[in-house]
């Protein structure tokens, strides 16, 4: 059964700016499916930095030049290197295995839409996930997805259907 949104009410809202690493302190919110709710929302800022885009090019070996080369770039009409879509992106699983549900998420899929290019300049971005479905059937929850730069302009925007597993 999928239960859609009707009124939201009082629901859960969490930002979060981060400079540590989540990994080493061990920290991630631990929602099971019966805690979540229909408008609960958390988000996070993330600050790009050129050190991981030279550790995404090494793991992906994309060597596009839009990405790599500032000449290319700007001969291109960018004042900087486009940050690669799916680094962005990837921040999506932080807000699943983090955030929203955290600990005990799996993800089922992910539809993303990229809106404008990326830079290093815009940080730090904002993404922000709001659950908007919840299917009994599966434990499963759809999550609508953004990614804002500094300025608060959308750069990304999409869909998420995360199980949440048994603890």
């Amino acid at each position: 059964m999928i239960e859609k949104p009707k009124s939201i009410g009082t629901v859960h809202t969490h930002t979060h700016t981060h400079t540590h690493n989540y990994l080493e302190a061990g920290k991630y919110n631990t929602y099971k499916f019966e805690d979540i709710k229909i408008g609960m929302e958390e988000s996070f800022q993330v600050n790009l930095t050129e050190d991981m885009m030279k550790k995404f090019l090494d793991i992906t070996q994309d060597i596009n030049p839009l990405h790599n080369d500032i000449e290319y770039a700007k001969s291109k009409g960018y004042n900087e290197k486009v940050v690669y879509g799916m680094l962005t992106s990837s921040f999506l699983s932080t807000l699943a295995g983090v955030y929203l549900p955290g600990k005990y998420s799996l993800i089922h899929s992910v539809e993303i839409i990229f809106k404008k290019p990326v830079f290093i300049s815009d940080s730090p971005l904002t993404i922000k996930g709001i659950v908007s479905e919840i299917n009994e059937d599966f434990k499963q929850i759809k999550i609508n997805v953004s990614i804002t730069n500094k300025k608060q302009e959308k750069v990304c925007r999409g869909i998420m259907k995360v199980g949440v597993i048994n603890e």
